[in-house]
């Protein structure tokens, strides 16, 4: 299975917060391979740059490839599908993963609810 974690779910996959607990196994099954994509790095960094987070880019990228999950730059074909989604979420980050998750196909892992009404490829944890 081909899963792509949202930011969020990145972040509490990094730090093992107990929210992730209910999908650990999905995660860790040895069939399962695990994207991230490079739009949750430029979250991230754009967050950590306000202020909003607190969070050093470098460590992260060290943390993704030690943990064994693959990246997922942008491609050509990710901004078309992105062009075709409708407005329902206003978030940029967030409309991108969809669009990538569509797109590949793979399912996307994400703490926002909101996301769900995109596509049956978006799994709320």
């Amino acid at each position: 299975m081909r899963l792509l974690l949202d930011t969020n779910v990145l972040l509490w996959t990094l730090t093992g917060a107990p929210r992730i607990e209910p999908i650990s196994q999905l995660i860790l099954a040895p069939e399962t391979e695990i994207f991230v994509s490079t739009v949750s790095l430029w979250e991230i960094a754009t967050k950590a740059s306000i202020g909003k987070i607190a969070a050093d880019v470098a460590e992260i990228r060290a943390a993704i490839a030690a943990s064994g999950f693959l990246g997922l730059p942008v491609l050509g074909e990710h901004t078309e599908t992105l062009a075709k989604l409708p407005l329902l979420h206003r978030d940029p980050f967030d409309r991108m993963i969809v669009a990538q998750a569509i797109a590949e196909p793979m399912r996307l892992l994400t703490g926002d609810g909101q996301l769900a009404a995109y596509s049956e490829l978006v799994q709320i944890v």
